[in-house]
């Protein structure tokens, strides 16, 4: 039998500790006049959302965090993350303008689900996803540029002005793209694993997939055969509570989601996706399983989006409360004070990170908004591999 033994839920962090005190007290809230059920905290299982800043109780000043990682890291973390975040929110004011046009699934509150995996990773490792999908190429080093036209539906895009947001691709960093289909993807990123295997290249994939897709019949056909064949896969969910907009416990009778692949001996554990220093242990012993011919893992990042499921959902079915207390939890935020408390950086330099970033934001859009559409014969085009497969027209 494979190891199975499951990790300890991450240790609560200072802020965590002060606020789970008060939040047996809200069972339930109210968003904008509707009644929302509170959900278990998707960062600390088995406690309510946390409501100390909706008590209006100060949270504590942060204490020094001691580094786990060289400076380096953290400071890639910080800029792949900004940029993630910036960017997204620069995307969702154009959304609004109706310069993006579709839809459109933001990961604003997610992104150290994507920077920690990205540091554990090699070059030449796969990454697939669902249709939340602007981060990961970003994280990967995708051109801005790329991404932006491609959310306008540009032929200058990353997948030619054909995918939208839903369906970024870039294989030139292994991205083998955002899938629209619920849980599509999931029986996809093993058949990309067995393609590493089958062609001894060492290296894996990463599949991502959300809360909601886990009800999707083909996961359980693909965790079978993954484990079967011992397939170099890590399996993430990224459990940020809602699904569409539902909670977890509304929908599933095991809500800690890791515990699905222990019904396959799938190695399995929850991770805190709001820390992205534990997101790059949890995947990188994953990958040091998965290289050494081990098989598979499941990993379940319990994070938190602050934006609705799409542009279109205003998210009544969470308490604003709720919502600001989790910004207290804000990744970045975390990367930013580990670095300013152990003089990794100054106050300055991330300025200057941050204006670099708002120049590659605003030259991204610039570029889209000057880059021609797709001719109509593309249509045409990239509908196979064999480019003159004759059914195409008639």
């Amino acid at each position: 039998m494979a190891d199975t033994k499951v990790k300890a839920a991450p240790k609560k962090s200072t802020a965590s500790k002060a606020s789970t005190g008060s939040a047996a007290k809200a069972a339930k809230g109210k968003s904008n006049g509707v009644e929302t059920v509170a959900q278990p905290d998707p960062v600390l299982p088995g406690t309510d959302a946390p409501t100390a800043a909706a008590s209006g109780s100060a949270l504590p000043t942060p204490q020094a965090t001691q580094p786990s990682f060289p400076k380096e890291t953290y400071l890639q973390w910080y800029e792949q993350m900004q940029l993630m975040r910036k960017f997204e929110d620069k995307a969702g004011q154009l959304y609004g303008q109706q310069k993006i046009k579709g839809f459109c699934h933001l990961y604003i509150g997610q992104e150290a689900c994507v920077a920690g995996a990205v540091s554990a990773l090699e070059v030449g490792d796969k990454y697939i996803t669902a249709y939340r999908d602007h981060a990961h190429p970003l994280a990967l080093g995708t051109s801005p540029n790329a991404v932006m036209a491609e959310l306008f539906a540009k032929a200058t895009g990353c997948s030619k002005g054909k995918g939208g947001s839903m369906h970024m691709f870039d294989k030139e960093v292994g991205f083998m793209g955002g899938h629209g289909i619920v849980g599509g993807q999931v029986p996809m990123g093993a058949g990309i694993a067995f393609a590493e295997k089958y062609n001894k290249t060492g290296k894996l994939c990463i599949c991502y997939m959300g809360d909601g897709a886990v009800r999707q019949g083909a996961l359980h056909e693909a965790f079978n055969m993954a484990m079967l064949w011992k397939l170099p896969v890590i399996f993430v969910i990224e459990n940020n509570g809602y699904a569409m907009g539902t909670s977890v416990q509304r929908t599933s009778n095991v809500t800690d989601l890791y515990k699905i692949g222990l019904s396959y001996d799938m190695p399995s554990e929850p991770v805190n996706g709001m820390r992205v220093e534990d997101v790059h242990e949890a995947v990188a012993r994953a990958a040091e399983r998965a290289r050494k011919g081990d098989g598979p893992t499941l990993l379940e990042f319990k994070t938190y989006r602050y934006k609705g499921h799409s542009m279109s959902d205003p998210a009544k079915y969470r308490t604003k409360e709720e919502l600001e207390d989790y910004r207290h939890r804000d990744a970045i935020e975390g990367v930013r004070h580990t670095i300013l408390s152990n003089n990794m950086a100054t106050e300055a330099d991330l300025e200057a990170i941050d204006e670099k970033i708002k120049g590659q934001v605003n030259e991204s859009v610039e570029f889209a908004e000057t880059s021609p559409f797709p001719t109509p014969d593309e249509l045409y085009k990239d509908v196979y591999v064999q480019a003159d497969y004759p059914y195409i027209h008639d």
